[in-house]
């Protein structure tokens, strides 16, 4: 990914914060990770983060996701003995996500997925997500997300978080911290 393409993603992450009244650091700002997960196409697919604690029982974030942007479909599996995979649990704080997972099939989803990366979504069961509205997921669950046409925030409050575990269904998807 391009600089510049993470100082615009940056900006407008940093921009919607300020419209949602999301107070948050200049340090927070400065370490935000624009994840293009190893495809270089952040307007599509993607998401800005902000870590406020990772430790060893819990994670609380807050996801930015810029207009129609896609956290891909994946799923947090066991990690080991102690660790049986994230359960995680979202809140809307701006705009509206459309969260998929697994279940009987959303006739008429909300979501607008490029065509190259259709085959990649398979959870089809639409839950939508509106300021204040949260949803859990248990650990191992298949989900992916869509930003509305405004953007999103989503404050995410789970069990430890290792990223580098995660699984995407799409093989092309890298955790690649930028």
């Amino acid at each position: 990914m391009k600089s510049k393409d993470i100082e615009e993603a940056t900006a407008r992450a940093a921009t919607m914060l300020r419209k949602a009244r999301i107070a948050v650091t200049r340090n927070e700002l400065e370490t935000m990770e624009v994840a293009d997960l190893g495809l270089g196409d952040i307007k599509h697919l993607g998401l800005e983060v902000i870590v406020y604690e990772n430790n060893d029982r819990y994670c609380a974030k807050e996801l930015i996701l810029l207009p129609r942007q896609i956290c891909p479909e994946h799923r947090h599996p066991r990690v080991n003995g102690r660790n049986l995979g994230k359960k995680e649990t979202f809140r809307c704080r701006y705009g509206e996500v459309y969260l998929y997972v697994a279940g009987e099939r959303t006739p008429k989803p909300k979501a607008k997925v490029p065509k190259k990366y259709r085959a990649f979504m398979t959870a089809w069961h639409e839950i939508v997500l509106r300021p204040g509205d949260q949803y859990t997921l248990p650990p191992n669950a298949l989900h992916w997300f869509q930003a509305g046409d405004k953007g999103a925030i989503v404050s995410e409050f789970s069990s430890t978080s290792s990223d580098g575990n995660d699984v995407y269904t799409d093989p092309r998807v890298r955790r690649v911290k930028k």
